[in-house]
């Protein structure tokens, strides 16, 4: 190649300096709405987590049109968790405490959550749905082995799982021996 020519862009061209700033401030974003999500619930703004990213609202905009596409983007990421967590219970040999243990592990995490509480409880995130069919693997199994009652159902286990866990944060309680207790509570009343 002659020095005069230009080189054609391509695949393997190291990225601009404008396109490395634009992932960066995405990150940056990601990691402020993941915190700050967590801490505060789906009622966290916009202008909170631009302010925590140390970006305008238009840089979060850019890359989230909606609030709800930055609430379902951080959704997935708490749900890839929770997803682990439940195909792990769906394969346990001990149906019982599988459940007991996977319900001891959701309000561990639900009590750091704030977000993953207020979406598991309500329909608006179609990510839930996945973790919905691997939880109703968990209890059936469960209901099959006689660990809980017969009667059980998905819509029993979420309203409890769910109503104990909203009550919990309308409380601010934070401390993760008092959701421990709790947890170990819903397992009993199903039982």
């Amino acid at each position: 190649m002659k020095p005069s020519q230009t080189p054609i862009a391509t695949g393997d061209q190291p990225p601009s300096p404008r396109r490395r700033d634009a992932r960066r401030n995405h990150a940056r974003v990601i990691a402020a709405a993941v915190e700050v999500f967590r801490e505060n619930g789906a009622r966290a703004t916009v202008p909170e987590i631009a302010a925590r990213a140390r970006v305008g609202k238009a840089t979060v905009y850019r890359s989230f049109p909606t609030k709800e596409d930055l609430l379902e983007s951080v959704t997935r990421l708490s749900l890839e968790e929770l997803g682990r967590r439940t195909a792990t219970a769906a394969r346990a040999t001990d149906p019982h405490k599988a459940l007991s243990g996977f319900v001891d592990e959701l309000f561990e995490l639900l009590a750091r959550d704030r977000l993953l509480a207020d979406r598991l409880a309500g329909d608006a995130s179609p990510a839930v749905a996945v973790v919905l069919e691997s939880l109703t693997e968990v209890m059936e199994a469960a209901r099959a082995a006689g660990a809980i009652r017969d009667d059980t159902t998905l819509l029993d286990l979420r309203v409890i799982l769910c109503g104990v866990s909203l009550q919990l944060i309308r409380m601010d309680e934070r401390d993760p021996q008092v959701w421990s207790r709790f947890g170990a509570m819903v397992i009993r009343m199903l039982s």
